[in-house]
């Protein structure tokens, strides 16, 4: 699973809206959430460092950027239910400060400081 998410890694170390879709935005809660498990499977020895290392440093340094002066994470998005149709997911919201996306920051930090 982790390999098949370092392949859609956006260059800036940040995953999409939708991970496999190019054209959609920058998102942070998953970003957050993958980049602590690359954390976490690095320092537990799970996943290979030299490979996942370097990812995650970039995820964190590009998820860090998106902490506004308030101190509220921007670009989470909206949690939606499911539907099969692209639009839909398209058409969700961007917040700022949802709990599902300040939460994994504080996660990827608290894995950087184990």
């Amino acid at each position: 699973m982790m390999a098949s998410l370092l392949k859609y890694q956006v260059e800036d170390g940040m995953w999409r809206q939708l991970i496999d879709d190019p054209a959609t935005w920058k998102e942070t809660s998953t970003t957050g959430m993958f980049t602590c498990a690359f954390i976490t499977g690095v320092k537990e020895g799970w996943l290979n460092a030299k490979t996942f290392g370097p990812a995650a440093r970039k995820a964190w340094l590009s998820l860090i950027k998106y902490i506004n002066q308030s101190g509220d994470i921007t670009n989470v998005y909206e949690g939606p239910n499911k539907k099969n149709d692209r639009q839909y997911y398209l058409d969700r919201k961007r917040n700022v400060g949802d709990l599902h996306g300040q939460a994994p920051v504080l996660w990827c930090a608290t894995a950087l400081l184990r």
